[in-house]
């Protein structure tokens, strides 16, 4: 999946009039490799843009906007540039397994245990959320705690058990890789990788996680900017992989009373910067049970494409981060009035 454009900066968006026909476009397709430059076509819905990748220098807008066809040439001024809206102005769809589509108008939920502990464990959390009509399962075989004593998770036997359950329910699931030595385990039972708050500066990681190919969910740093976190999200696709949903989990305040705050500015923000679907995370964000149904009914209010939630069938006896685990009784809830909540901003 790596791409030999990796390191090549994107300059300029030939935006094409919605008249213009394939011989246009071929043409001024063309013309931009002429002149050394790269270009990547985007074929919408409503109109074609070509991104060009290169050095500026080799290719005046002015030259390129006489072209027929051209509609308008924009330069491309964010920092970031694979990630923005300068760069794609058509909200990316991401598929898992042609079933489960983020960015649409309709919200994906994503919920499942902290922690895969047991057969037993895992098969009775998925068969409840999904008869309440969750999207996807989501389960940690590979647990980063702060704490070395703290329960590290099941590993390999771990996701396989995640992936055995989620195909018996229909679930496709999400879980997160901490190491590149496990990249063939989740290349073989992974639907979508996630890339965690802790990892998400860890590029190394994260290039090979993209190269892959794979679906990634991309969590924003308990500290980072929204600059550093566009930059991460700029990594993955830069690889190659478009295949990428973020996800805004809580930063870390002066605030102590809850575990962090829940960034719904920065996450709205991001929804008009970035053309890529962005879910919450309100169970990591509050830290504890009773604010997580509030937190995401407020994620869906703001526009989110998504929710990710900690469920569990025995949060008091749960191995880790049992504290902020709805119940499947509350999960119902939830489940129950979603929907009225969700505003969608495309």
């Amino acid at each position: 999946m790596h791409t030999n454009n990796s390191l090549i900066e994107p300059i300029m968006i030939i935006v094409m009039d919605k008249n213009a026909t394939k011989e246009m476009v071929d043409h001024v397709i063309q013309i931009v490799k002429d002149h050394d430059l790269i270009p990547e076509p985007s074929y919408g819905t409503t109109r074609i843009v070509i991104g060009v990748l290169g050095d500026r220098s080799k290719l005046r807008e002015g030259n390129i906007a006489r072209l027929p066809g051209v509609k308008e040439i924009l330069l491309v001024s964010k920092p970031y540039k694979r990630v923005s809206r300068e760069f794609q102005s058509e909200s990316t769809l991401v598929k898992i397994n042609d079933d489960v589509i983020f960015g649409d108008n309709k919200p994906v939920i994503i919920a499942g245990p902290c922690g895969v502990e047991s057969k037993e464990q895992i098969r009775t959390i998925a068969k409840g959320v999904k008869e309440l009509g969750a999207d996807m399962l989501r389960g940690g075989a590979f647990k980063p705690r702060t704490s070395p004593y703290s329960f590290q998770g099941m590993g390999a036997d771990g996701l396989k058990l995640l992936k055995e359950v989620g195909d018996e329910f229909g679930l496709p699931i999400v879980s997160e890789c901490v190491s590149t030595e496990d990249l063939g385990v989740f290349e073989k039972y992974a639907d979508m990788i996630q890339i965690g708050a802790r990892n998400m500066q860890n590029f190394d990681l994260i290039t090979k996680v993209a190269r892959l190919g794979k679906p990634v969910l991309l969590k924003r740093g308990m500290s980072a900017t929204v600059d550093e976190f566009m930059f991460a999200a700029e990594y993955i696709l830069n690889e190659g992989n478009k295949n990428l949903v973020l996800c805004e989990r809580g930063i870390r305040t002066f605030e102590q009373s809850t575990r962090n705050i829940l960034d719904l500015n920065s996450m709205a923000l991001i929804k008009q910067v970035s053309h890529l679907p962005i879910i919450v995370d309100p169970s990591h964000a509050a830290g504890r049970y009773d604010l997580v149904t509030p937190l995401a009914r407020a994620g869906l209010a703001a526009g989110a494409d998504g929710i990710i939630v900690e469920v569990h069938n025995k949060p008091d006896e749960a191995l880790s981060d049992g504290k902020q685990s709805l119940t499947l009784e509350s999960f119902a809830e939830f489940m129950k009035d979603a929907p009225k909540y969700h505003h969608y901003h495309g």
